[in-house]
């Protein structure tokens, strides 16, 4: 068994751990060189006694062979590494290139300068639908900033023109002296121009809180046909100076502020009698449809032209180019508030003109049902 070690060792001894159970493996190390080892008993025929072999290969090279793959698969592993790392940054880089591009487009918009828009061509799918909605946010922006510098110059135009008068009239009074009566007459003229103003600057004022939500409604129940009735009393007088018929149908329960109510309404009428030819009609209709208290205010007289409509609802916009103001005072707030009113209800108006007829509709909320429990606790 011991006869044949590798040339330059020596054998292990007998009582050596290697060869002391059998079917054991171990590692036989000597000098520089590292052996795997096997060893076993057998019996040979010839043998008086049972022989312990003992079985050792040497694994330098291998060790070598595998510690030699270690070093290439580290240099490998850590060169790929370093390229995945770059792909990424260039992938990245290339992938967020429309941001980029949509952020430089973004630092250009100003208040000077907003028709610029996010290039929906340019961007990957999963992109667009982002595009296409800060597109249609800077059209509202661009639009509402648009209302904005429209409503600062018709602001300072209406103010203008009474400020002019009163300067003109009290220079003029300054210029000679006058008897009581003429400074009486002055200063008659001259309140009406501050009523006016005064009028105009609460308008204002309403109309700033009730769009910021500041002056909510106060929620009552009423009818809608008691507050109508009450208004054409109210303009019975102006109807029958033209002769115009005034007409209401129908009824609905409003869950609303009576005042607010009663003050869209009456902008409605006041334009409708405005309008309104001799001898026409102006017409109040109340209907309840599903959840919703409808009122239609209608007159005859001209259509308005189809590309007027969706403007009638802004601040001091008028139909007429010249601005000339008509046999009234108005401001041009009148619907503006109007609108105002029924929106912060939580409602909607409309407006329509054909045939002769021009209708403004406004939607109330009706009083929703309680429920049983409160039905059970509430007064009798």
């Amino acid at each position: 068994v011991f006869q044949s070690p590798a040339s330059g060792f020596a054998v292990p001894d007998r009582n050596s751990g290697f060869i002391d159970k059998e079917g054991s493996f171990g590692v036989w190390r000597h000098a520089d060189a590292e052996f795997h080892t096997l060893s076993f008993e057998t019996l040979p025929a010839y043998a008086p006694s049972p022989l312990k072999v003992l079985i050792a290969a040497d694994t330098k090279h291998h060790i070598q062979f595998l510690d030699g793959i270690r070093a290439s698969f580290a240099i490998y592993v850590i060169a790929a590494i370093l390229l995945c790392s770059l792909l990424s940054w260039l992938a990245a880089r290339q992938g967020l290139a429309p941001l980029r591009e949509m952020k430089s487009r973004a630092a250009v918009v100003t208040g000077q300068k907003m028709s610029e828009r996010m290039p929906v061509e340019a961007v990957p799918v999963e992109m667009a639908d982002l595009a296409h909605e800060l597109n249609r946010m800077l059209d509202r922006l661009q639009d509402d900033f648009q209302r904005l510098t429209d409503f600062a110059s018709d602001l300072a135009h209406e103010l203008r023109t009474p400020i002019s008068n009163l300067l003109t009239q009290t220079q003029v009074v300054l210029a000679s002296k006058r008897d009581a009566a003429t400074y009486r007459d002055i200063l008659a003229s001259n309140a009406e121009e501050f009523q006016r103003l005064a009028r105009m600057v609460s308008d204002m004022l309403f109309l700033a809180k009730t769009e910021r939500g500041v002056s909510l409604p106060r929620k009552e129940q009423f009818f809608a046909k008691q507050e109508a009735y009450a208004l054409l009393e109210f303009y019975e007088a102006v109807a029958e100076e033209k002769q115009i018929h005034l007409r209401l149908k129908g009824d609905g329960l409003i869950d609303g502020d009576r005042l607010m109510f009663h003050r869209a309404v009456s902008n409605l009428l006041s334009n409708a009698l405005r309008y309104t030819p001799h001898a026409g009609m102006v017409t109040i209709d109340i209907e309840t449809a599903a959840s919703w208290t409808v009122v239609t205010v209608e007159n005859t007289g001209q259509d308005i032209d189809p590309k007027v409509l969706p403007r009638l609802f802004d601040r001091f916009y008028r139909a007429d180019p010249s601005r000339a103001h008509p046999d009234s005072d108005g401001s041009g707030l009148g619907l503006a508030i109007t609108r105002a009113i029924v929106e912060a209800h939580g409602g909607s108006i409309a407006a329509t003109s054909a045939d002769g007829r021009t209708r403004f509709t406004l939607k109330f909320p009706t009083p929703q049902p309680t429920s049983s429990a409160d039905q059970k606790t509430g007064f009798s």
